[in-house]
């Protein structure tokens, strides 16, 4: 019997087979989730839709988060195919690529801070607030963020300011939606090769850097994010809300590597 048997869970964000949204989507799969996809236009439909028809699903919505509208149509089919449901992942998270190169107070402008808030924390916000009338009791929302919400980072810039408002996003919604029996958590998943993470400059050293100070010495997969991702969504997790759980090899955890002091 699989940790989400009899769950109905929507995913947003999977851009392509190598999408963290990927992995969760596989791992819930796995524990035997029905999925739903959210996607944010004809042009990532066309890599969505095989995933999704090898997950067995073809409940596939169009919806851009930045629009309202938009929001509300989607939900409003999803509620026609499902009636009700029982999970959320916000797999989202956008900045212009002008933003996340060079020295923060240089390159950051009011157009492109506003951008990355909407799109990479309000949108969560605004998924839970339509999602609500539909979710059923004990449901779970879910949302992926970065340790570049806690500690600079070079070039993350104001994609850091915003994953540090969508941490503070995730506290309070857990707290405004405890009462109706909705838990809403996040995941730090550590640095890993996707569509998003390519726009931010010199990624590459970023995760090399990862490797030598994680005290498991490795990046992660999106096997081992959607597994923990799965744990969360489901009722063996009913205790847990408000939380950022780090999945990165423990990289959070050290401020350098033991091995380099070992004679």
């Amino acid at each position: 019997m699989g940790l989400l048997n009899n769950k109905k869970i929507l995913i947003t964000g999977l851009a392509n087979k190598y999408s963290i949204a990927s992995g969760i989507a596989q791992a819930m799969h796995r524990e035997g989730a029905e999925l739903a996809f959210m996607y944010q236009n004809e042009r990532l439909l066309k890599n969505l839709g095989p995933i999704a028809e090898s997950l067995g699903s073809n409940v596939l919505l169009e919806c851009d988060v930045s629009s309202d509208d938009s929001i509300d149509n989607a939900f409003s089919e999803l509620k026609k195919k499902w009636g009700t449901f029982d999970g959320l992942v916000h797999s989202i998270g956008f900045a212009p690529s002008d933003q996340l190169k060079g020295s923060f107070v240089d390159v950051t402008t009011r157009e492109g801070f506003q951008i990355a808030h909407d799109v990479s924390s309000y949108s969560f916000t605004a998924l839970a607030k339509a999602a609500k009338p539909i979710l059923n009791d004990n449901s779970a929302l879910l949302t992926l963020t970065y340790l570049g919400s806690v500690q600079t980072l070079p070039n993350y810039n104001v994609m850091g300011l915003a994953k540090a408002s969508l941490e503070a996003n995730t506290r309070f919604l857990a707290a405004s939606m405890g009462r109706d029996n909705i838990r809403v958590n996040a995941i730090s998943a550590g640095p890993i090769k996707t569509l998003a993470a390519s726009g931010v400059k010199n990624f590459r050293k970023m995760l090399s850097q990862h490797s030598d100070r994680a005290p498991l010495g490795r990046t992660v997969t999106i096997e081992e994010v959607g597994n923990v991702a799965a744990f969360l969504c489901s009722d063996y997790a009913s205790g847990v809300t408000g939380e950022i759980t780090y999945v990165d090899a423990g990289f959070n955890t050290a401020a350098m590597p033991l091995w380099e002091n070992e004679d």
